[in-house]
């Protein structure tokens, strides 16, 4: 099995504004769902704190994922529709910075978060709720050029 080498030399890479784009969904169920339409969650305003979470995990990535750099994060920028037939919400998490890595990870990490934190402040209606689809949608920026989801 190999050993893990640790994090990844970027001394040589040139510095580029980077941005990443990224999702998370989490399926409410109605009774939730309601809750968050309504604005009655028990715990207080579900999406603004969601919101808050978001921001904090794009900013301590480096501390929840072991080799990703530490960056200096421009922008993050946090929005949600919510989807009445499938009782959804949607997370959309983008990050910006210029630097000589890219912000996937921050952007994963924020959407993955946003959704945890949405379950949290509702759980109390029930614990049917799914977090799916916590995907890259873009990328802008960095040696690879730029990526942008098809589906």
């Amino acid at each position: 099995m190999p050993r893990t080498r640790g994090m990844i030399d970027i001394g040589g890479k040139d510095a580029s504004r980077r941005t990443a784009v990224a999702r998370g969904v989490i399926d409410l169920g109605p009774a939730a769902f309601k809750v968050v339409g309504d604005g009655t969650s028990k715990k207080g305003d579900v999406l603004e704190t969601a919101k808050i979470a978001a921001v904090m995990a794009a900013k301590n990535t480096p501390r929840m994922i072991p080799l990703c750099h530490p960056i200096l994060i421009e922008s993050i920028a946090v929005d949600f529709a919510l989807d009445t037939e499938r009782a959804c919400v949607k997370a959309t998490v983008t990050v910006t910075s210029h630097g000589k890595t890219g912000v996937e990870m921050e952007a994963l990490c924020g959407a993955a978060a946003a959704c945890l934190t949405i379950y949290d402040m509702l759980k109390y209606t029930g614990k049917a709720m799914t977090i799916t689809e916590v995907c890259l949608l873009e990328k802008t920026g960095g040696k690879s050029g730029d990526y942008k989801r098809h589906d």
